[in-house]
């Protein structure tokens, strides 16, 4: 049986040398412009490199519409929040008026009792005042 390393170091050296001769040969080989193999494989990776770019932008076309759905629907409720501020400061305002008009008939009332009491106290007096003088 033969050992599968050289003997000598010359030997080791040359099959060395051969080694990298016949991986030359091999990667000289298989760049040949012309190898319908390196055409499809560069075919290949043109189409995968396209349809990657295809994706990427049908994503972010994707990505942008749902941002300017998001947008669209932050400004729709703005818009509503606003309303509702709007009708809750006139809702606001309303009861304020109604509370100010309660206030000045409650005042209005309160001196209309005021000044019966007073008449009717006047009325007392000068009676008194009528009886004895």
């Amino acid at each position: 049986m033969q050992k599968s390393k050289p003997a000598t170091h010359t030997d080791r050296i040359r099959a060395a040398a051969e080694a990298r001769e016949a991986q030359l040969r091999r990667f000289a080989s298989a760049l040949r412009p012309d190898d319908p193999a390196l055409a499809a494989r560069r075919a290949e990776q043109v189409a995968v490199a396209e349809a990657r770019a295809a994706r990427q932008a049908e994503r972010a076309a994707k990505l942008a519409e749902e941002e300017r759905l998001r947008a669209e629907e932050r400004a729709r409720l703005t818009a509503e929040a606003a309303e509702r501020r709007r009708l809750e400061e006139a809702e606001a305002a309303e009861a304020a008026a109604r509370k100010a008009n309660a206030d000045r008939d409650a005042k209005a009332r309160a001196l209309a009792l005021l000044a019966e009491q007073k008449a009717a106290r006047d009325a007392r007096y000068a009676g008194r005042k009528a009886r004895k003088g």
